[in-house]
């Protein structure tokens, strides 16, 4: 896999922006965007970069530990900061502005955190790829001033991953994450048990060498499984399997989505 000219220029303009910013804490998740964010930011400012990680139920634990363990990897100080979205007012009641009322919640606190440590600034790991879909919490970061690095320097995904292979990033293959509160269909309350339903199903499904996939939840009891299209028949296949594990976890009812894995598809009813 190569990177082009083009790619590399951006990330030139992506280290000359960091540069100017003087310090900075990245909201560090463990996915790809913010993993790479970390490395480049860590390059370009050694100490004067931290990597803020939100832990809390919305965020899956083996998420949270790959993040642990990449910065304790590079060399690169980690703050972790324990967040509670439920508590959070209008979270659970997962309207179609959650994600506002989530990242204001979040991201003001974690500018609270590096403002006691002497930085200045906060990015997150959003690329130009995520101006596409419907996000309200970008909103959020505009108004809260977070920097968005990755997008000032007019990245997109595949630039990402690309930059990323190069640096020798395991994650530049990583799977498209999101947190967990993005499984559940707007107005349905979301509780810190189905948080933990969706995430102990999501981890049966990768158990079982599923890479893409997501587990939306309706109601109190049913499971949508997405994966890819290519994998549609492999999980028929098991379905038996899944299903009687999916049972054990509280799920009633286990369905396939026969159009497979997408980005956004609770979004599909606004």
């Amino acid at each position: 896999m190569g990177v082009s000219v083009a790619e590399r220029q951006k990330e030139e303009r992506l280290k000359e922006y960091i540069k100017n910013l003087g310090s900075l804490a990245v909201a560090f998740s463990g996915g790809v965007d913010s993993t790479y964010l970390a490395k480049v930011a860590h390059d370009v400012l050694g100490d004067k970069m931290i990597a803020v990680t939100a832990e809390s139920g919305s965020f899956p634990k083996r998420e949270t530990g790959e993040a642990a363990h990449f910065c304790k990897e590079q060399g690169i100080r980690q703050i972790v900061v324990q967040t509670n979205e439920l508590e959070i007012e209008g979270f659970k009641e997962n309207p179609p502005d959650r994600c506002y009322i989530c990242k204001t919640g979040i991201f003001t606190q974690l500018k609270g955190q590096a403002a006691e440590l002497g930085i200045e600034y906060v990015a997150d790991g959003s690329n130009v790829d995520d101006l596409g879909d419907y996000r309200p919490g970008l909103q959020a970061l505009k108004e809260l001033d977070i920097k968005s690095p990755l997008r000032e320097a007019g990245m997109t995904k595949q630039d990402i991953r690309n930059l990323s292979h190069e640096h020798g990033l395991w994650t530049w293959n990583k799977p498209s994450a999101a947190c967990l509160a993005s499984r559940f269909a707007y107005g349905e309350t979301i509780t810190l048990e189905k948080l933990g339903m969706v995430e102990r199903a999501e981890r049966i499904l990768e158990d079982y060498g599923f890479i893409q996939m997501r587990v939306r939840m309706h109601g109190e009891n049913l499971a949508r499984i997405e994966v890819t299209p290519d994998e549609l028949a492999r999980l028929l296949s098991l379905r038996e399997e899944i299903v009687a594990k999916f049972k054990e976890i509280g799920f009633t009812y286990v369905t396939m989505d026969l159009l497979g894995y997408r980005v956004g598809s609770m979004n599909e009813v606004l």
